[in-house]
């Protein structure tokens, strides 16, 4: 006969809001720091208080983008908006952005944070960026 499947609603806590949703901190914040970081695989986003203390996080890998849609614009406007919800629960008001990275999810990040209605104070731009780099290889004798 086979076992019984108990079906689940998806992403729910006990209060009915999602499950990302419900872990926000008590913490009442009015500015603070989003930092991104965006690689061609996946985006991270961090939300800081001024003083450098982490509140919130998440990346698309959180969310349930796999493979190559991780890295994709789109995962990383969903990022963004789900971290701008939560720094809205929390009372945020405004927020300087610092960026990492080179991948596809730099812009979008920021806009998804921004349509929860989060002033942008600035954007810093940290991607580091080498010097000289390593010795290049020699090239191929055939």
């Amino acid at each position: 006969m086979g076992k019984k499947r108990i079906v689940k609603k998806g992403g729910e806590g006990s209060s009915g809001k999602p499950r990302s949703l419900s872990r926000v901190p008590k913490k009442k914040v009015s500015a603070g720091r989003l930092h991104v970081e965006s690689t061609y695989n996946n985006t991270k986003v961090v939300l800081t208080d001024t003083s450098g203390n982490c509140l919130v996080w998440s990346s698309s890998g959180m969310l349930g983008f796999r493979g190559a849609k991780k890295g994709t614009p789109f995962a990383a406007a969903k990022v963004g908006e789900l971290v701008g919800e939560k720094a809205q629960t929390m009372g945020m008001k405004e927020a300087a952005v610092i960026i990492k990275g080179v991948g596809a999810g730099r812009e979008a990040t920021v806009r998804g944070f921004v349509s929860k209605g989060i002033d942008i104070t600035s954007i810093k731009d940290t991607t580091p960026v080498p010097h000289n780099g390593p010795k290049p290889k020699k090239p191929r004798r055939v």
